[in-house]
Parts: C-alpha cells; sequence; structure tokens
C-alpha cells in the first residue's frame, strides 16, 4: 500500500435552476432544485488572484472550486452552499482536456460569499 494520501473533496450543494412547467402564456417556469455534488475541492485564492480579481470584476472573489471529471451540471452563475454557508459563482467555468489532467477535477470554477 502506498503511503502517499488520496486527494478527496467535500460534498457541496449546488441549486440547478431547472425547468418545471410552462406557464398559461407557454412561457417556462423555473425552480432551484438542489442537488449534491461529491469530490469538490476547495481552495482559497492567493493574495495576487484576490486582488487582481477584485480590480478585474468589483467582486470578492474567496475560493476557487475543482469540480470533478464527468460532473454535467450547469456552474456559471449557479448558487452553491458548502461549510454552512451559501456562495455564488463568480465569472465563466474554466475547463481542461480529460485525458491531459492527470487528477479527478477539470473544471474550475470561483466563488464569492453571498451575505
Amino acid at each position: 500500500m502506498s503511503s502517499m494520501a488520496r486527494i478527496k473533496g467535500i460534498t457541496v450543494t449546488l441549486l440547478q435552476h431547472v425547468q418545471t412547467d410552462t406557464d398559461p402564456f407557454g412561457q417556462p417556469v423555473y425552480d432551484d432544485i438542489p442537488v449534491t455534488v461529491d469530490n469538490v475541492l476547495i481552495a482559497p485564492l492567493t493574495a495576487e488572484d484576490l486582488l487582481s480579481q477584485t480590480s478585474l470584476t468589483g467582486r470578492k472573489v474567496s475560493y476557487q472550486l475543482a469540480i470533478p471529471k464527468g460532473d454535467t451540471h450547469t456552474w456559471e452563475g449557479a448558487e452553491v452552499w458548502f461549510w454552512g454557508q451559501r456562495w455564488q459563482v463568480v465569472g465563466i467555468p474554466t475547463q481542461g482536456i480529460d485525458d491531459l489532467i492527470p487528477l479527478d477535477w477539470n473544471l474550475k470554477v470561483e466563488v464569492e460569499r453571498i451575505e
């Protein structure tokens, strides 16, 4: 057995904006459906990343989340819950090519805390 520890993320709750019906005028009706996503890595942004992100967007991004390969949820603009707090995904997720990334994660999103 290897002495190297396996990296493991936590389970987060993602609110998915899903069309659940149509109104009498034929317009879509949406609900926010909570779904759990396992094995999500959470890392604080570096001081340099925090400064540049705040300068560029004016938003206070605190963490970067690494999403497991194979996840098909929509993360852009989504609300995420972890550590008993609500977070909002900021910006557009960045994705790598599965075969070129050796670990279990290939999508990154940045989040800011929702007060």
